[in-house]
């Protein structure tokens, strides 16, 4: 089914006509948009654990809901707002590719998406064992290659484990470029610039430095709390681990523990030999 963004709208001569709906565009591409993140999100959230379910919470609420519904409004408007006290041609656009070199909203958006990217990973992985499980199934006569494709064993254990620090070390790395770029996580309400052609040092104003401040330390420390889900994710998949190898050493351990008894216990007691000597040697019987 089709469905196309057009309304009927009545004329000065009382017909209907068929005009293209902007608003009713962009309200169906919205809705296209949230239907694939969240079965993508719910794909992803199926092979998780705790942390990461928390995780996949953070990003999803307090980063791309953020981000799509509120900051992009309010930065909107920076080039367009963005003054300048001079009117020397091509001043304001140099100052202000100077005081912006990238974004905020771009670089959010580029951090969005490689964040998001190692999640698809571990759900190709499953997919793939997925795949290869009903083939081999086909062909053993119903036999399972794998008891739960999503179990987190083997190389999908290992594929999990790097999607964890991939995630932490984009959205590290992310913070330390926007902090690098404008020198700390500041929106100053005023900026000089001394850049050619401008006549002199020019005093540059952009539009609500208090909203983008606010905005921009909030995206800090979601980021910076990811972070932190990211790193108790990891320890608590290795500690996991950890923890059955451990058992699994141990249940070893008892297991040859028990069978050194049961060897002991069907030997005879030393006392039942007879020493006897026979050409000079000594020897039991």
């Amino acid at each position: 089914m089709v469905i196309e963004d057009i309304e009927c709208l009545p004329n000065s001569d009382g017909k209907d006509t068929i005009q293209r709906n902007p608003a009713l565009t962009r309200n169906l591409a919205a809705g296209m948009n949230w239907s694939a993140l969240e079965s993508l999100l719910s794909g992803v959230n199926k092979y998780s654990t705790v942390f990461g379910r928390v995780w996949l919470s953070m990003v999803f609420v307090f980063r791309i809901m953020v981000f799509v519904v509120a900051a992009q409004r309010v930065w909107g408007d920076e080039s367009k707002d963005f003054v300048c006290n001079t009117r020397q041609p091509g001043c304001t656009n140099v100052c202000y590719d100077s005081i912006f070199p990238i974004s905020h909203i771009r670089l959010w958006a580029l951090q969005l998406i490689f964040v998001t990217c190692p999640s698809l990973m571990v759900v190709a992985h499953v997919k793939y064992r997925e795949g290869k499980d009903s083939k081999y199934a086909s062909q053993h006569k119903g036999s399972h290659l794998y008891a739960n494709p999503g179990k987190k064993r083997g190389g999908l254990w290992w594929t999990y484990l790097v999607s964890l620090i991939f995630k932490a070390g984009v959205d590290a790395a992310f913070l330390y470029i926007l902090y690098y770029i404008y020198q700390g996580y500041d929106m100053p309400r005023l900026s000089k610039c001394a850049l050619e052609p401008c006549p002199n040092t020019v005093d540059c104003y952009i539009s609500r430095p208090t909203e983008k401040k606010i905005f921009t330390i909030f995206m800090v420390v979601s980021s910076a709390v990811c972070i932190f889900m990211c790193i108790l994710e990891m320890f608590y998949l290795v500690g996991k681990r950890l923890e059955k190898v451990l058992k699994v050493q141990q249940a070893n351990e008892r297991l040859l523990f028990a069978e050194c008894h049961e060897v002991t216990n069907i030997a005879p007691p030393r006392s039942s030999y007879i020493r006897c000597n026979y050409g000079g040697d000594t020897f039991l019987r």
